[in-house]
């Protein structure tokens, strides 16, 4: 494809759309079908239908965290600190809102019950900064007692006791996210059952899904943009179900873009993975070649974003314009707790 822009990546979506509360049942939302220009309006209690046995969903285990604190500076300034990792009891990457931007040596009190101090920044550009709780406290430990669950910015109320447990999978088992794996939300215990019952298998990884990803695109031309890194961990028995899915001619459908980014970056040209743990910024635009998946569940994503144009990427530019276009005529509803979406790779239709 020429040289895309961020604009190549924008669509009109009313703002009605944007859903601000899950649907009454986990698995109660509709499901776009895109197997290349044709598209399936379906319900997410269909999805099983969708599936044969011998094929393999992959699915990112993190648990989100309270990682959401409101606080003041030393001078006395408001601020909203959002944690990006704990990257160990006493040290974090975060993001900080503040009238002005806190310098090193800034100590910030956070819920009125512990104090951190400002080391310097981090993140591909300066985005975020570094901290370190005073009197090594165990950060989380501090978030789990006093921080709030961080929602997306498009979410407009603020965490409520149903959002504790809608906005967590039911296989959450590692803690370390501050944003859910949205795709893995629509499923329920049952569905699992269901699923396993058909002789469909099931794998999981772990990505700690940061704030960065619902940072801007800031450049014009694509190519230009540097993705914030995250931290992935593949299990051998992952690894090995992949091996033997591919062996036996089954597919791996990737339970949302977090899974797809791990076992993209740890993929192989033969379609297998390697385990174990790395870090990934891997950047998926149109004309990437994928190794690993054959197909993905992933929700709505933001226009101008990372996830659009992977979406894009996987199914074909073309193919995700018109369904996007086709979600909006048909009122899906849009992003975190909205619908789902059944992605067939374009190179495989």
């Amino acid at each position: 494809m020429p040289a895309l822009t961020v604009d190549d990546f924008d669509f009109p979506l009313p703002p009605e759309l944007i859903a601000q509360h899950p649907a009454p049942e986990r698995n109660g939302s509709r499901l776009l079908h895109v197997c290349g220009q044709r598209l399936f309006d379906r319900q997410f209690i269909d999805l099983p239908s969708q599936l044969r046995a011998g094929d393999l969903l992959v699915f990112n285990d993190t648990r989100v965290i309270k990682a959401r604190f409101f606080g003041q500076k030393d001078t006395g300034g408001q601020v909203e600190v959002l944690l990006e990792r704990i990257v160990d009891d006493t040290h974090a990457i975060a993001q900080i809102r503040a009238s002005k931007s806190p310098k090193p040596g800034t100590r910030l009190r956070l819920a009125d019950a512990f104090e951190v101090t400002v080391t310097g920044r981090a993140g591909a550009n300066n985005e975020f900064f570094t901290i370190k709780a005073v009197d090594r406290n165990n950060l989380w430990e501090l978030a789990e007692a006093h921080g709030k669950l961080p929602l997306p910015p498009y979410i407009e109320h603020p965490a409520e006791g149903a959002d504790e447990a809608r906005y967590q999978t039911v296989y959450a088992r590692a803690p370390g996210a501050v944003a859910a794996p949205t795709a893995g939300l629509h499923f329920d215990q049952a569905m699992l059952e269901q699923l396993k019952a058909q002789g469909i298998n099931t794998a999981f990884l772990t990505l700690h899904v940061g704030a960065g990803t619902y940072q801007p695109v800031r450049v014009e031309k694509i190519a230009e943009h540097k993705m914030h890194s995250e931290r992935f961990d593949i299990p051998p028995a992952t690894a090995d179900a992949i091996a033997a899915t591919r062996a036996a001619g089954g597919r791996v459908i990737a339970v949302g873009t977090t899974s797809l980014r791990s076992l993209e970056s740890a993929g192989n040209a033969d379609g297998t993975v390697n385990a174990g743990a790395a870090e990934t910024n891997i950047f998926i635009t149109p004309g990437y070649r994928f190794n690993v998946v054959d197909r993905l569940i992933t929700n709505f994503h933001l226009p101008k974003s990372t996830l659009l144009m992977l979406v894009s990427a996987f199914a074909g530019y073309d193919n995700i314009r018109a369904a996007y276009a086709h979600a909006v005529t048909e009122r899906y509803r849009f992003f975190s707790y909205g619908d789902a979406m059944l992605l067939e790779k374009s190179d495989a239709i």
